[in-house]
């Protein structure tokens, strides 16, 4: 038993990493905010291990993305921690809820149907992308309001619009297609 836990910690440990790297190969968007690989290896860990492991590995890259230096609105220090908590631990964490499709993924994955495992990969993502989404929303409208041309809230949406949509399409793609062809990546049984 030992030593499935120390196996997952490891796992969590490279998937973490791997993202962190992933997230510097990125397509920058004019406006701020980038489309980059860092989801993929988050979807992969939780599709492997389930939410628990996903949101372990999130709070890493997370953590990852503070030390390497994050900017933050220029507010009291108060206001900096919630932020910095909100748009980097927060949003890296909610991306394990897309586990919440495993099992179906499990499922079309032992009953061979290419199509269910597909359909959970997406759903899941989708799941993921809109929860992480949310909580880019809710800190671009409390923290960044102040630089909106307009109604902070509608600024805050459309601004986070622009980059996670296309991560969304990108990670479920790739997702899709590393799941389908190497399947043993998502089940840590084999």
């Amino acid at each position: 038993m030992r030593n499935k836990k120390t196996l997952v910690l490891m796992e969590i440990a490279i998937f973490g990493a791997l993202a962190f790297v992933l997230d510097f190969i990125a397509f920058k968007m004019p406006q701020g905010g980038s489309v980059s690989l860092v989801m993929i290896p988050l979807v992969l860990m939780t599709f492997r291990r389930g939410i628990g492991a996903g949101i372990a590995t999130g709070l890493l890259v997370g953590l990852l993305q503070i030390l390497a230096g994050p900017s933050v609105a220029p507010l009291t220090f108060g206001f900096v921690v919630m932020q910095v908590i909100l748009d980097y631990l927060l949003a890296y964490a909610v991306v394990g809820f897309a586990g919440v499709m495993r099992g179906m993924y499990l499922k079309g994955l032992k009953a061979e149907k290419k199509g269910k495992m597909v359909a959970a990969v997406v759903i899941g993502t989708l799941i993921a992308s809109i929860l992480r989404y949310l909580v880019h929303v809710t800190t671009g409208y409390l923290f960044f309001g102040m630089y909106a041309e307009g109604n902070p809230l509608v600024y805050s949406i459309v601004y986070n619009a622009t980059y996670m949509i296309p991560l969304f399409l990108l990670t479920a793609a790739v997702c899709s297609v590393l799941f389908i062809t190497a399947p043993r990546l998502t089940n840590p049984e084999l």
